[in-house]
């Protein structure tokens, strides 16, 4: 089964791996009650985690206490292995917005025991992703871009990516020189504070404001 990420100019390119940030706003690692750390804290969700715009979330029926984890997702156009961040903009084939959706219940457990995430974080529609912007629109540099998540209306999630602890490039360099990345493959780069709950039956909007969106629904 094939797992296509859609750009905005019509062009599809096939999702491989998809890693994940944890811990990249200052906000967001105060109120969850962490500290910032002193190497990225990396993830992984397997594809069949990808859930495009109109989708439908599924909470598992083991999870009482689902959260929204609003990200910039940014997808790699070329083979990158060993980089510098200096030259990270060469290898971003385009941006979107993402939700990392989290099963917190489960993830507390799992911390509590000293036990991986992957069942918390990469259940199937776990991981969201808007159309990609190609990054030809940004004329090489890494922009910064505003976020928000709306539930059922309400703004619940916002921030900039400006506001990260470790920028895109810095993101790409550290990823390159452990796995290397590949055409396709996709970075959740962090979220910002406002995480919450999300229910069945709620409706969400995820944004990277004035460039794209993706709209879901919860069961």
């Amino acid at each position: 089964m094939k797992f296509d990420l859609k750009f905005d100019n019509g062009n599809t390119i096939e999702i491989g791996s998809i890693f994940c940030i944890g811990s990249n706003y200052s906000k967001h690692i105060k109120e969850m009650g962490g500290t910032k750390p002193e190497s990225p804290v990396i993830f992984l969700k397997p594809r069949a985690a990808y859930l495009e715009n109109g989708g439908v979330i599924k909470i598992p029926d083991f999870s009482n206490l689902c959260h929204h984890e609003l990200e910039l997702v940014v997808v790699i156009g070329k083979y990158c292995a060993n980089i510098d961040k200096s030259q990270a903009h060469k290898y971003i084939a385009g941006y979107a917005v993402g939700i990392d959706i989290t099963l917190r219940d489960v993830q507390n457990s799992a911390k509590q025991k000293g036990q991986p995430w992957a069942v918390a974080k990469g259940f199937v529609t776990s991981a969201p992703i808007s159309k990609v912007i190609p990054s030809e629109k940004f004329d090489g540099n890494v922009p910064d871009f505003e976020l928000r998540l709306f539930v059922n209306g309400e703004l619940k999630q916002f921030g900039n990516t400006k506001d990260m602890e470790r920028s895109v490039p810095e993101l790409i360099e550290y990823l390159s020189k452990v796995f290397t990345l590949n055409p396709g493959d996709c970075i959740f780069t962090g979220t910002p504070e406002g995480v919450g709950q999300i229910k069945k039956g709620d409706k969400l909007l995820a944004e990277l404001v004035g460039f794209t969106k993706i709209e879901l629904t919860v069961e």
